[in-house]
């Protein structure tokens, strides 16, 4: 467990950053305007937390903060998604394929499947991946990063075989960890860590959040608000009915179950701390959302359009600016 900062008075943050594919550009953007305010005497950063693109974000956040500073923490962030767009002539075809056959496959039409391990693209878009984590982070700086930290980084994975949740903490993030954490099945294939192979942190925990609660051993070291940030809509007007919205909603609804699961566990705490059910090591925790929003078919997560990227960067700095102001 890292060491707090004395920030005497300030309100102590741990930030929750939901897996969502491409989506999780959103985080970035989000993430890039609210950092700043920690470098101020309110708020004080105590952990961040990720789950596949989310994972991606809190690592290049949390590198980013504690080698050079929250303006460097944002221009690793914006940095990190420029690189995962697709911007070569070849990309861009690959890219508009492969969401032509999402969507397509989302309105129920019948498509060939493969495994990610009968297909040579996956070994290129693995590998891909981590040229792209290792261009922006010095993973071997991580646990000396981590000795000193003021906040923990908790990453999500999902291990295969014992059908277990795992979580990676501090020092033992490493870019291979990430990519455990984004390893979706349909496009990568297991990520061997140890005697262990991992995929999707979806399958697991989206994102991290009671780690927050459980690690630290005395109320002071826990954080007074989880800020969450949120890409699955947990709400949504209208009963879907059309083949491709159905498959939306339940692709939402089942990347939330774990969420709200840790969230109602947060809920069950704070109602148990008022009824003096609890000892003193525990306290209330306040949960925030910064969302997405619910305007984004699912096949969009695998997006990569550098157009696309940068309206999703746009859209988290809008939101994060307005959860700010109503703060205010």
């Amino acid at each position: 467990m890292s060491e707090r900062g004395d920030a005497d008075g300030a309100t102590s943050v741990a930030i929750a950053c939901q897996g969502g594919g491409s989506h999780t550009a959103f985080t970035a953007g989000v993430l890039e305007r609210v950092l700043p305010i920690f470098d101020g005497d309110s708020y004080e950063l105590v952990g961040l937390s990720g789950t596949s693109g989310g994972a991606v974000c809190a690592t290049a956040a949390w590198y980013g903060l504690h080698v050079r500073g929250t303006e460097y923490a944002a221009a690793t962030l914006e940095s990190v998604w420029r690189d995962f767009a697709a911007t070569s002539p070849f990309e861009r075809v690959a890219n508009a394929w492969f969401v032509a056959l999402a969507k397509f496959a989302a309105r129920g039409g019948p498509i060939p499947l493969f495994s990610p391990y009968e297909l040579p693209y996956t070994k290129f878009g693995r590998d891909q991946f981590l040229d792209t984590l290792e261009t922006h982070v010095e993973f071997d700086r991580i646990p000396d990063l981590a000795a000193d930290a003021s906040a923990d980084l908790i990453l999500g994975a999902a291990d295969v075989t014992e059908g277990e949740f795992e979580t990676f903490v501090n020092e033992e993030v490493t870019a291979e960890t990430v990519l455990a954490s984004a390893a979706i099945p349909t496009l990568f294939e297991a990520v061997g860590i140890g005697d262990h192979w991992y995929w999707d942190g979806l399958f697991s925990q989206n994102p991290p959040i009671r780690d927050f609660l459980t690690m630290p051993e005395t109320a002071s070291e826990k954080p007074d608000e989880i800020w969450i940030v949120q890409i699955n809509p947990k709400h949504r007007e209208e009963v879907p009915e059309s083949v491709e919205d159905i498959a939306d909603r339940r692709n939402e609804l089942s990347a939330n179950l774990s969420l709200f699961q840790e969230v109602y566990f947060i809920e069950k705490m704070n109602d148990l701390i008022e009824r003096g059910s609890l000892p003193q090591q525990y306290k209330p925790v306040e949960v925030e959302f910064v969302d997405l929003g619910s305007d984004l078919p699912a096949p969009t997560k695998i997006d990569r359009d550098p157009e696309f990227v940068d309206r999703l960067l746009q859209r988290g700095q809008r939101r994060a600016e307005r959860f700010l102001r109503s703060r205010r």
